[in-house]
Order: C-alpha cells, then sequence, then structure tokens
C-alpha cells in the first residue's frame, strides 16, 4: 500500500489488550424476562387501577405541531373545578394536576372538563372500608357498580380534526383574499400603539390651539 504527498506514516497499533475493553451484553434475555416479570408483578398489586394515570389534551407548540393533540403534563385547577373534583382527591383517583399550567382558550378548557367528566363517569372507586364508605366511594358490594366489568385502559384523546362534508366553493370564499387580510390584521396589531400615540398627539395639539 503506497502514500502519496507529504501525509504522516500509519502507526497502527493491532496488538491491544482489546478483548478487556468489549462490553458483552449476554445477560440480555434474563433480564428481559425479569423485566417482564416484574411488570407482571406490578400489575398484578396495583389491582384494577388504570395502567396509567389521565392527562389533559393540550396542542404542540409552534405552528409546526399546534394543530396535532397530545397528551400535556397535568389538567389545570380551573378545569378541575368546572369538572367538580377537588385538586387534592384528583391525585388520589390517577387524575395529574399542573398548578402552573394555564387554560389560553376557551375551548382547549371545555375539551379538558369533558374529558375530566367522562372519566368520572366511567370511574369506580372501591371503598377501603365496605361498611362505611367514605364520600365519592362507589356502591357497596352487592351494587352493580362493583360487579360492572372493568377496563383499564386509557382515556383515547380525540380527534383533532372536524371532519366536513364536501361541498362547492362560495363566490365569497373566491373573492376573500386571505393572505392580504392576515397582513393587514397583522400591520394594524403592530402599528396600534403608534397610532395611539399619534392620536393622543393630535388631540393635545387641538386643545392647544382652541386656548
Amino acid at each position: 500500500m503506497g502514500f502519496r504527498h507529504n501525509n504522516v506514516l500509519h502507526g497502527n497499533h493491532f496488538r491491544k489488550d482489546w478483548q478487556s475493553r468489549v462490553r458483552t451484553w449476554f445477560n440480555q434475555p434474563g433480564r428481559k424476562l425479569r423485566r417482564r416479570n416484574a411488570r407482571k408483578t406490578k400489575a398484578a398489586t396495583l389491582g384494577v387501577r388504570p395502567l396509567a394515570p389521565l392527562r389533559p389534551a393540550v396542542r404542540g407548540q409552534t405552528v409546526r405541531y399546534n394543530r396535532k393533540l397530545r397528551e400535556g403534563r397535568g389538567f389545570t385547577l380551573a378545569e378541575l373545578k368546572e369538572a367538580g373534583i377537588g385538586r387534592k382527591d384528583a391525585r388520589g383517583v390517577g387524575i395529574v394536576v399542573d398548578h402552573r399550567r394555564r387554560n389560553l382558550s376557551e375551548e382547549g378548557k371545555a375539551l379538558n372538563v369533558q374529558r375530566l367528566q367522562a372519566y368520572k363517569e366511567s370511574l369506580i372507586v372501591f371503598p377501603k372500608n365496605a361498611k362505611k364508605p367514605k364520600k365519592g366511594d362507589t356502591t357497596l358490594p352487592q351494587g352493580d357498580d362493583l360487579t360492572a366489568p372493568t377496563t383499564r385502559g386509557a382515556l383515547p384523546l380525540p380527534s383533532p380534526y372536524e371532519h366536513e362534508a364536501p361541498r362547492k366553493i362560495s363566490g365569497e370564499e373566491r373573492e376573500f383574499e386571505a393572505y392580504k387580510t392576515l397582513r393587514e390584521a397583522r400591520s394594524l396589531y403592530r402599528h396600534e400603539g403608534k397610532r395611539k400615540a399619534n392620536a393622543a398627539k393630535k388631540e393635545e395639539e387641538e386643545a392647544a390651539k382652541k386656548k
């Protein structure tokens, strides 16, 4: 093998103790079985609890992802209040609470309140003491609720798209200039402060002239 140009010659070291530096993974099948058994044990100890806690449906950040719905961190205090669930009670029945999150739209708030109410309706709370059930517990063992079939799956997220039936485009829609309207609205918003300042200045000048 020849070398071209004025480059450094190779000094390959092939006699290093590489066997001691190689990481093997012969315990992979055993670890896999151990994790599976641990999951089974955990699921058995949880009983009929939901597999995952309930989280709100939120929009993704930025223009690129805001058309998608995903699970958020936790429900706001306003959403819990409207659904009639206490913040301390929520944590006990598998609802995650995020006191920092704020509702920025009525639609998003209504969606999560509806989600909470649907979860509340399907929830079965087993009393610790069947003879002395507490407030919020489901009916006693002779009732239908405790013998009804249960599901541990999470409440699915609603579809972010509202499907419309196909229709013809109207004349008004054809004449509407979307880009121009957006640019005008953006310009009005940007220069609103300057317009107000100019109007106030003009009023002051007119008031000074009258004096």
